[in-house]
């Protein structure tokens, strides 16, 4: 699993994690769906997006961002996931917020703020990748939960004050629950999610495909999020055979194909580390 000696950096996780195994998964991108809508349910969060960004005009360059950001410091060299890190760290050190009822003017790169956006990644990347059929024991899933501190880092955050595994971050959820809500800038997001602007001509195809994925990451998120954004969510049962069918249908997507979509990331860590390097996650270890 971890490259001879000389093939090349292995990065920041390396392809004995179990981070390089589950990120190069199709599902991801449903899941990255679903972390935007719990991320806004957090409302000094979510305005640090509003506030600080035209989202609905450049939506699709975030959304696209924020992937390169996951790709870079899964599969890149632990020079670019360190690069990538600091350039987001002098970013969000820049952006502040303001609460329109106290006024309070704080910073987006608050601990708290950026523990729950964290958190909220970590916790959707794992819950939709299990649940649409990846096999994960739990113990494996503890691991990808303790591999992300590294990543926390890079954000700005002690690792210590990460949740490290199951447990922890279903205790951090539980205390994070109170100080939730879905405010205007939640109801925002989730009309953005659900119709983002596109071209007239793809108005269809949104309709289509598009407004299809949506449903599905809204109706994984957790109970409590669909009671905050009141809005009902089929049975879990019933979700759970459709993140199943659509991860099956997704994977019979040729990874090689999948894979070309720029930036490359995978490629490139291939090309760099070998044919072992790529990602599957039936090579995990117990």
């Amino acid at each position: 699993m971890v490259p001879p000696a000389g093939r090349g950096d292995p990065g920041l996780f390396t392809p004995a994690s179990v981070t390089w195994q589950l990120h190069g998964d199709p599902m991801m991108w449903v899941a990255g769906i679903r972390a935007l809508y719990l991320q806004a349910l957090h409302p000094r969060a979510v305005r640090g997006v509003t506030q600080n960004s035209d989202f609905r005009r450049d939506a699709w360059g975030r959304l696209l961002r924020t992937a390169d950001f996951v790709g870079t410091t899964t599969y890149g060299t632990t020079e670019a996931a360190e690069r990538a890190g600091a350039r987001v760290r002098k970013i969000h050190g820049m952006l502040t917020a303001t609460d329109p009822d106290s006024g309070e003017r704080y910073g987006v790169d608050e601990p708290e703020l950026l523990l729950w956006v964290h958190c909220a990644e970590i916790d959707s990347y794992l819950h939709v990748l299990r649940r649409s059929g990846v096999p994960l024991t739990d113990a494996q899933a503890d691991r990808y939960i303790a591999e992300h501190r590294a990543a926390a880092r890079l954000v700005g955050l002690d690792p210590e004050t990460v949740p490290a595994g199951r447990a922890e971050l279903a205790a951090y959820f539980d205390r994070v629950r109170p100080h939730l809500a879905a405010g205007p800038e939640a109801r925002e997001v989730d009309d953005f999610l659900l119709r983002p602007p596109v071209h007239p001509l793809l108005v269809p195809a949104r309709a289509l495909l598009w407004r299809r994925v949506a449903l599905l990451a809204y109706a994984a998120l957790p109970p409590y999020a669909h009671e905050l954004y009141g809005r009902p969510a089929p049975a879990p049962a019933a979700v759970t055979r459709r993140l199943r069918a659509t991860g099956a249908l997704l994977r019979r997507i040729p990874a090689r194909l999948r894979w070309q979509l720029p930036p490359k990331h995978i490629l490139r860590a291939m090309a760099r580390l070998g044919p072992d390097a790529r990602p599957a996650p039936a090579r995990l270890r117990p």
